[in-house]
């Protein structure tokens, strides 16, 4: 539990860091596949930018928002004070140990018990951010473990264009340019379907909804 004034504080960084988000990208969502509705999901999308999850979680509306969490490494954002208050307090983020230094830790029980206690999910199954000339790396099985765990829960994908030229790695100023987040048709997985069928026809929902490239 945070006290009043840190979730107060808490509420107005994450108010600016969303319209900060929007304002810069000028972020268009296209519901392409799917309504927004205040339906449970795992929304799942392409991995360029450490922005990614900001920009599909601002990009929500504020019902969805509010009942949806970013799952997030926490090698990468428990490592200092602002981190740490950014995505546990500001996003009530779900951080998992990527490095998995710490032995019995399962990341699906934990992505499954958020989602037990009526959460919406933001993840990125390629695991890491793609910097190569491909479209989409490999997914990692997280997805379909998850899955397989809680199957009436569909997975949304989202395509986000232009993030990475707006956020490129090692950048410290970022770009203005816009932005544009298409939501697909909601995979489900089959009962006893294998892991490779799902990754595949998840993976392919989610290269379906990329831009054809000049």
């Amino acid at each position: 539990m945070i006290g009043p004034v840190r979730r107060i504080a808490a509420g107005v960084v994450g108010w600016a860091i969303c319209a900060f988000a929007r304002a810069l990208t000028g972020a268009r969502a296209l519901w392409k596949g799917c309504a927004p509705v205040p339906e449970q999901r795992i929304y799942y999308g392409n991995h360029t930018s450490h922005g990614d999850f900001v920009l599909i979680y601002a990009s929500l509306p504020p019902l969805l928002r509010h009942a949806t969490r970013p799952v997030a490494g926490s090698d990468y954002w428990d490592t200092s004070a602002l981190r740490r208050f950014v995505i546990h307090d500001v996003f009530d983020g779900v951080t998992l140990d990527r490095t998995r230094a710490t032995p019995g830790e399962d990341p699906v029980a934990i992505m499954a018990a958020a989602l037990d206690r009526g959460a919406s999910l933001i993840l990125f199954p390629e695991g890491t951010r793609n910097t190569t000339d491909e479209s989409l790396l490999p997914f990692k099985s997280g997805l379909w473990h998850l899955a397989s765990r809680r199957p009436d829960v569909p997975a949304v994908p989202v395509w986000i264009e232009n993030l990475n030229r707006v956020m490129p790695k090692g950048a410290a100023i970022p770009v203005p340019l816009l932005c544009t987040l298409t939501f697909g048709v909601p995979v489900r997985i089959a009962a006893g379907e294998p892991k490779d069928a799902y990754l595949g026809r998840a993976r392919d929902a989610l290269a379906a909804l990329c831009p054809p490239r000049e």
